[in-house]
């Protein structure tokens, strides 16, 4: 078996990975001797399990969904904050006490179906996130809205726009088209890799982070996905889990990838953000997406990557204010 050592020097962990597919990592001197292991699973794919056709052993009734209401003004527009893919609400906690302490606004941020603390549901549809979106945005009396989303939670805030621009005030898509996209990374190369992540032992949460982000450094090379990623990652009873239902998302990939259903048009105020160089928002869909939206603006922040709030929180927070005022 391949493996990694480890030796705790001056109050820190080295360790060194010597294999990909088969990681035994040793933690050794002071404190007490640790053992923990990381074994790539076998990930599994039963396509029998669910039925993927649309509307097919589905559940219809909107998700109710885990949410933190930061509170604020009734005059002003609340702000909603939808996290992407394998993300939870905590990924937004910071810009959200922010905004609501620079702008006085309520401010919400929610986990999705299948992330976080919300429910477990096999319909991975944008259609369904939608509408748990309408559900609890319904309940907590809080439209018409400012609508932030980041990829997955961009496409939702999209559909929900299209379908009920009476409940979105305006409307920020982050680094995410609303049309079909070519040539982006594989995202769901991901899964296996977090489902191979088994940490046995008692380590600290920085060593077991320490650990962890070894093993991720050798699929994974952007620091910036990794420390997103860490975002789902808890502990329960001893042990490392993600909080995200992966085995499903990886089962549902498709309909994720998908572009959201653009029936309709929103004339509402509205901002793509995105990095200069993003295949997520291609030159070539600006004109399409002004049918859709037709006044959108388009703000590219330089070096920014796919997660341009981890990336570049500040000119991420510049750009949300401006875009407010």
């Amino acid at each position: 078996m391949g493996g990694a050592t480890g030796v705790y020097i001056g109050g820190t962990w080295e360790v060194k990975v010597r294999s990909e597919s088969d990681v035994r990592i040793k933690l050794s001197g002071q404190p007490p001797r640790v053992n923990c292991l990381v074994i790539p699973l076998r990930h599994r794919r039963d396509q029998n399990r669910w039925k993927t056709g649309k509307g097919v052993g589905f559940q219809e009734r909107p998700v109710p969904l885990s949410y933190r209401l930061l509170d604020g003004q009734d005059t002003l527009p609340p702000v909603v904050f939808l996290h992407g893919m394998f993300s939870n609400k905590n990924i937004f906690q910071a810009e959200a006490e922010a905004l609501a302490q620079k702008t006085g606004r309520k401010v919400l941020t929610v986990d999705a179906r299948n992330h976080g603390e919300s429910p477990h549901n096999p319909d991975c549809s944008y259609e369904a996130m939608s509408s748990d979106l309408q559900d609890i945005l319904l309940k907590l009396g809080l439209t018409p809205c400012v609508l932030i989303g980041h990829s997955m939670g961009g496409k939702t805030a999209m559909a929900f726009a299209l379908q009920k621009p009476e409940l979105v005030e305006r409307l920020v898509s982050v680094d995410v088209s609303p049309l079909v996209l070519t040539g982006i990374p594989k995202v769901f190369k991901i899964v296996p890799v977090m489902n191979s992540i088994n940490l046995l032992g008692n380590l600290s949460d920085s060593q077991a982070f320490e650990v962890i982000d070894e093993y991720l450094k050798l699929f994974i090379k952007d620091a910036s996905i990794r420390q997103y990623l860490f975002n789902s990652l808890v502990r329960v009873n001893g042990k490392y889990v993600w909080k995200v239902n992966a085995e499903n998302l990886w089962q549902q990939q498709q309909q994720l990838l998908d572009p959201p259903p653009t029936q309709g048009v929103y004339h509402g105020p509205t901002l793509f953000l995105t990095d200069i160089d993003s295949p997520y928002i291609p030159l070539s869909h600006h004109h399409k997406i002004k049918l859709l939206f037709p006044k959108a603006q388009f703000q590219a922040i330089p070096d920014a990557g796919h997660i341009i709030h981890i990336k570049k929180p500040q000119e991420f927070m510049n750009s949300i204010l401006s875009f407010l005022s």
